[in-house]
């Protein structure tokens, strides 16, 4: 049963708010964590029903073979791969204990800054209003400031935009010639077109100073059995990234899933498939409202700015939970100018989608009664 800390409509949206999990206790529609409802599918979880025994009575194995499951699934070697529990994880250990200085491009994923001890991150600000990376100038940024790590979410969380491939491997150059990682977050590329041809992990042999974090959490829609792995071919980098984990940092559930996941591929590409085709469609509707500033996806979100005769985004936000029972994410909480006109919307199945647009369109609506 849920600790309910709440009696009314309102009460519950702050409830849900100050949470970092367990929403599908809570009983509204969630818009604002971003995951496959596509994958996995229902033989996956018998198979996890019929292992429940052996998983929760023994160990799970250690670090030696999650490192060769996930190089089964991605065609690395596993000396190349560290497995965290969720990409977190290998983040804290990044940004709090091996970076001196990291910089990232904001606004983005807030647990890279978050997770970095006080005066140890620069925030790079996005060009504005585009949201876009100015490769040159971040890496001039880079080196001015002597960092260490550089990182960059591609597609980026919350503005759902791809760094380009081209871009990326520039960077790389610029910032190897003074010895500075550049960590790319994935872990939405799988919500991309051509994926593979955009995606550096093939070729991550070719760049001594790349290493690409990947939550699994997103693309397989497992949230709860938290898998993220580090991919890079620099040892001396990967040794002290695998030097933070603990023996038995994942659980036999994570592990019994990898092993079976090498089987379901193909239904894995059907799902970011789906995933995609409901994610435009959901941006063209969301486009067409009048004043609204809509960002062209590549991730399985939409990035937008709301009309200036709209109320704020908190205020849109918490008038659709309370009215509507349907959970968005304002971006008050990121790093960028106007925040509070920004809202970031995840999609999910064609029909709820076309809900959220509905009552979004409601709360929007200058007139209504219940606005807050």
């Amino acid at each position: 049963m849920p600790l309910n800390n709440y009696n009314t409509q309102a009460e519950k949206y702050d409830f849900i708010y100050s949470q970092h999990g367990g929403y599908y206790r809570h009983n509204f529609v969630d818009h604002a964590y971003l995951y496959n409802l596509y994958f996995p599918p229902e033989e996956v979880f018998t198979k996890l029903k019929d292992q429940i025994h052996d998983i929760v009575l023994n160990y799970p194995v250690a670090q030696s073979v999650l490192a060769q499951l996930i190089g089964r699934i991605i065609d690395q070697p596993a000396n190349r791969i560290v497995v965290g529990n969720g990409a977190a994880e290998l983040i804290k250990i990044v940004s709090g204990h091996i970076s001196g200085k990291l910089i990232v491009p904001v606004p983005s994923f807030n647990e890279y800054a978050n997770a970095a001890p006080s005066g140890q991150v620069v925030e790079f600000p996005l060009e504005f209003p585009s949201f876009q990376l100015d490769i040159d100038k971040f890496a001039d940024e880079a080196i001015k400031v002597k960092a260490d790590v550089a990182v960059v979410v591609s597609p980026n969380n919350p503005t759902s935009m791809l760094v380009p491939k081209s871009d990326l491997i520039r960077l790389a150059g610029r910032l190897q010639t003074n010895n500075c990682m550049l960590i790319i977050d994935e872990s939405f590329l799988d919500f991309t077109e051509n994926n593979e041809q955009i995606s550096l992990e093939k070729e991550v042999s070719k760049y001594p100073n790349i290493a690409i974090f990947k939550s699994m959490s997103k693309a397989y829609g497992i949230c709860g059995l938290r898998i993220g792995y580090m991919l890079s071919a620099n040892t001396n980098f990967t040794e002290a990234v695998r030097r933070g984990v603990h023996i038995w940092n994942i659980n036999g559930f994570a592990e019994e899933f990898l092993r079976i996941l090498p089987d379901y591929r193909d239904e894995f590409l059907e799902s970011c498939k789906r995933v995609r085709a409901d994610r435009d469609r959901m941006y063209h509707k969301i486009n067409s409202i009048k004043g609204m500033t809509v960002y062209k996806p590549d991730a399985n979100y939409i990035f937008c700015r709301l009309p200036d005769h709209v109320k704020s985004a908190p205020k849109v936000a918490r008038n659709l939970f309370i009215k509507h029972n349907m959970l968005v994410k304002d971006c008050v909480g990121k790093t960028q100018p106007d925040a509070d006109r920004y809202l970031r919307i995840a999609s999910r199945t064609e029909k709820e989608n076309n809900r959220l647009i509905e009552a979004l369109l409601d709360v929007m609506d200058m007139n209504s009664e219940n606005q807050v």
